[in-house]
């Protein structure tokens, strides 16, 4: 159980403190946790509340690094991708992802087969440990025109020879993904709390011992003391080392807003598409004419994406315009004219800001970000105990907050080991055969669980998910789903009573899949409403000013919106 204690946080001085409650700062944490550290970590809005609730979903195994000549990169992410897979299985999964082939040049068969083929030599070790056969990376393969056809019958046909089909991983959830780290860390004793924000840090000479904070629902202002602090705050980083040290980087970063999109279309077979924009790798060693661009399926909706633009504005001001997203639906329609995409068909959209490469003002070919950014304050600017991690992206969060976990307890002179943690699994993944668990639970379902309700609540809970089922025990009516969806009352129950759920946004969009795809319907808001309003006592003012902030900032067409977790007003929890 996961329980916001302020007064624990203040009580002791914490080996490490953690600043940040994305997929970066909650691994770090699970990392050091299970090194033995006394570990607080601190989020100023929700966990999972920014960059990570809005990635792709996508898991990557670093195919595309080959075009760069970077093996280096092409191994590491599936090393990423592999552990994700052992230790996650009832949240990643792979994800077979076809690309057409063209004429007999680069975009031919033969080039792409034997890309493929080099990538999967290379990581033949990608299933080492990994179970569940439904959990394993397949070889590549080859298919003829008239099953690229049978698959996608909308493509561009002319010159098409057939297609080359190489498997990625795919996230279910990404914010229960963070949440089943952070559940894991909590469970090896660590600290947390969401809604308190970093103010500052505490200093003793030439040395930083801990962070000022304040509780951004009372206002009451709090200092953790610790050995060591890192600053995981992803796109805030920069600016609160700024504003809490007076410290600048020795260069400025770039960021990119990553834009995807869901619609809720989806093809009948498994198959994701990646098709050629209107745009080139200028980093690219060895390449086909332009990037990708992908439709993937994931559970009813297809995925469209990724669209990248350099981004200087505020990070809380993160927004997709009604053109910016015409602007990528046309492009889509281009690259893919058998789509005719809508702006109508956009469900919800996905924005998060990620390093970006160095870009000439107004580029359209854009670099991309090559590697996280991990930084030893005692090195660069001669400030001991404080670290920064810049995560470049969600697949490499476990490795390189052991990167930087590392530092930290070099620091302390820790000699415990890095703990296995891409072996080890995390909350709700002691499930070796995904497809059979679900299977023998089906068999037996005293619950009376259709099996689209049981297979979502195993997927987000994996083998944790009985704790769900226990809130309707002695109230049947939990076993209920909130209107037409997926969603059990109980889990509602569960994620204010189990996971820090504090506002209404963090059950809809961030505990639950309610909110991940689609907005809900409003009577299914206040449904689920009741519930949380029930059990956090709140006032029917209370409740109604939580349903019109969610619905005045859900990432839909028409509206521009904050980052949820990080907009609007806070109110007194009572």
């Amino acid at each position: 159980m996961m329980k916001r204690d302020l007064k624990a946080l203040t009580d002791k001085e914490y080996d490490v403190v953690v600043i940040g409650g994305g997929s970066f700062g909650v691994c770090a944490a699970w990392d050091a946790s299970l090194r033995g550290l006394s570990v607080a970590l601190v989020e100023k809005g929700d966990f999972c509340g920014g960059v990570s609730a809005n990635s792709f979903k996508v898991v990557h195994g670093g195919i595309r690094y080959l075009q760069h000549a970077d093996i280096v990169r092409v191994r590491e992410s599936c090393r990423e991708r592999s552990a994700l897979l052992r230790i996650a299985p009832h949240l990643v999964q792979p994800l077979p992802i076809l690309i057409p082939t063209y004429g007999h040049g680069m975009s031919g068969k033969a080039v792409l087969g034997a890309g493929i083929l080099l990538y999967d030599l290379l990581t033949a070790g990608r299933n080492r440990g990994i179970a569940g056969p439904d959990r394993r990376i397949p070889w590549g393969r080859l298919l003829t025109r008239d099953e690229v056809l049978r698959q996608f019958p909308g493509v561009k046909k002319e010159g098409l020879t057939g297609g080359a089909v190489f498997a990625d991983g795919q996230i279910y959830n990404p914010t229960r993904l963070v949440i089943s780290f952070l559940r894991s860390a909590v469970s090896r004793r660590a600290v947390v709390a969401n809604y308190l924000e970093v103010k500052g840090f505490l200093r003793s000479g030439k040395s930083v011992k801990g962070i000022r904070a304040i509780d951004r629902f009372t206002g009451e202002g709090i200092e953790i003391r610790a050995k060591a602090v890192l600053n995981a705050a992803g796109p805030w980083a920069e600016g609160l080392l700024g504003e809490g040290l007076g410290m600048r980087l020795d260069r400025k970063g770039t960021y990119s807003r990553d834009t995807c999109f869901v619609m809720r279309r989806r093809f009948e077979g498994p198959y994701a598409i990646a098709v050629q924009g209107r745009t080139r790798d200028p980093d690219a060693v060895v390449g086909r004419s332009a990037r990708h661009l992908f439709v993937v399926p994931w559970r009813d909706y297809s995925l469209i994406g990724v669209w990248h633009v350099v981004y200087s504005k505020s990070q809380d001001l993160v927004a997709v315009s009604d053109r910016e997203l015409q602007v990528f639906i046309d492009e889509m329609n281009w690259a893919y004219p058998g789509l005719s995409l809508r702006l109508e068909d956009v469900l919800i959209w996905n924005a998060g800001l990620v390093p970006f490469g160095e870009n000439a003002s107004g580029a359209k070919d854009l670099s991309y970000g090559k590697r996280s950014i991990i930084i030893d304050h005692a090195e660069t600017q001669g400030l001991d105990g404080l670290v920064t991690l810049i995560g470049i992206r969600y697949t490499m969060a476990r490795g390189d907050a052991a990167k930087a976990v590392d530092i930290l307890a070099q620091k302390l002179n820790w000699k415990e080991p890095r703990p296995a943690t891409d072996k080890t699994p995390i909350f709700g993944g002691q499930i070796k055969h995904f497809e059979g668990f679900i299977a023998e639970r089906m068999a037996d379902n005293p619950w009376g669980l259709t099996p689209k309700v049981m297979r979502a609540l195993v997927h987000n809970y994996g083998s944790e998910y009985e704790g769900v089922l226990a809130y309707a025990e002695e109230d049947k009516s939990l076993l209920e789903t909130i209107g037409e969806s997926t969603t059990l009352r109980a889990e509602v129950m569960h994620a204010v009573h189990e996971e820090i759920a504090l506002r209404l946004s963090d059950v809809i969009f961030r505990r639950t899949d309610l909110g991940t795809g689609e907005v809900p319907k409003t009577e299914d808001i206040r449904e689920c409403g009741k519930i949380v309003a029930r059990e956090l006592g709140w006032s029917k003012r209370r409740l109604e000013q939580e349903v019109e902030e969610l619905l005045s900032v859900a990432p839909t067409i028409g509206r521009e919106r904050k980052n949820l977790g990080e907009s609007g007003r806070i109110w007194e929890m009572a």
